[in-house]
């Protein structure tokens, strides 16, 4: 049964009659008529008594009359809740990591968001970029790509990937000869990271700081293509996971070593306010970031 026809129930019983409701339904009398006549020819019983100024319900009416009120008002109920759900899936979404590195991938992310979800604009907050959970808790950036999960209880964290940080440099390196590459090893070396600060640098934070070990020089080397040059050449050597070199050609004199016992791993977190976690398009975000990144 179609809507309308609950509609032009409610409508009639609500106005006395159907001349009234023509008013209330933006249709002409003959329409309403008509409408009305093809309804109990459907359903095979009269759903009004026709009085010249009053129109009163049959008893099956009074039944399809308070089935109609049900109807209508679950619908009714329903549009608005997707109307709360629609305006909660709009919004702009600032998103900073602690390391260039990470962005690796986001702007393939982005454009994909933007095909998928129109109404969500998300943008990467390069200025935010080593100081991203500052930047959050100050309301400038929404979302903040860690490797160590903050302890602030106004945040939440959402762990996504898991990798490991491997040692990197020439085969004739020293450290080459090494069946197990400890932290003390580091105490002589020349060891090439992405940027300062040396907290934002995973191999210092995670594993050099715990062992008091300080290289014997630490250059900072933004582009990754000239520290595998520099590597390449016996010069220094460098950390970091296999993902990061994806777009780079690898030359043959260089090899990757674990660190440590165990190795170096470590856990990214997508990081947002708690009074943010619940918003539909932040969960938008997150979901399918979580769908992409979880591997890489």
């Amino acid at each position: 049964m179609e809507t309308k026809y609950f509609r032009l129930i409610k409508t009639i019983v609500e106005e006395g009659n159907l001349a009234n409701a023509t008013e209330k339904l933006f249709l002409t009398q003959s329409a309403l008529s008509h409408q009305l006549k093809e309804l109990e020819l459907q359903l095979g019983f009269k759903v009004f008594f026709r009085k010249r100024n009053q129109w009163e319900l049959t008893e099956e009416g009074t039944e399809l009359y308070h089935l109609g009120n049900t109807v209508l008002s679950s619908i009714e109920k329903g549009l608005n809740d997707i109307k709360k759900i629609q305006a909660g899936s709009t919004g702009t979404i600032k998103v900073s990591t602690e390391c260039y590195s990470f962005y690796h991938g986001l702007p393939g992310f982005i454009q994909r968001m933007g095909v998928l979800y129109p109404e969500i604009q998300v943008d990467l907050n390069l200025e935010a970029t080593h100081h991203p959970i500052q930047k959050i808790l100050s309301n400038e950036i929404d979302i903040a790509i860690v490797t160590l999960k903050p302890e602030d209880n106004s945040l939440f964290c959402i762990p996504f990937f898991e990798d490991e940080i491997l040692a990197i440099m020439h085969k004739e390196h020293p450290l080459n000869k090494l069946k197990k590459i400890m932290a003390k090893d580091f105490y002589q070396e020349h060891l090439i990271i992405h940027s300062y600060p040396l907290e934002t640098v995973s191999v210092y934070q995670q594993w050099l700081k715990p062992n008091n070990v300080m290289p014997l020089k630490i250059s900072a080397v933004p582009l990754t293509q000239v520290a595998l040059e520099m590597i390449e050449a016996n010069i220094g050597i460098t950390c970091m996971p296999l993902w990061a070199l994806k777009l780079f050609k690898i030359p043959e004199n260089i090899v990757f070593k674990k660190v440590g016992n165990k190795g170096l791993k470590r856990t990214h977190y997508l990081v947002v306010r708690k009074a943010d976690k619940n918003k539909k398009y932040i969960n938008d975000f997150i979901l399918n970031f979580k769908e992409q990144f979880s591997v890489m």
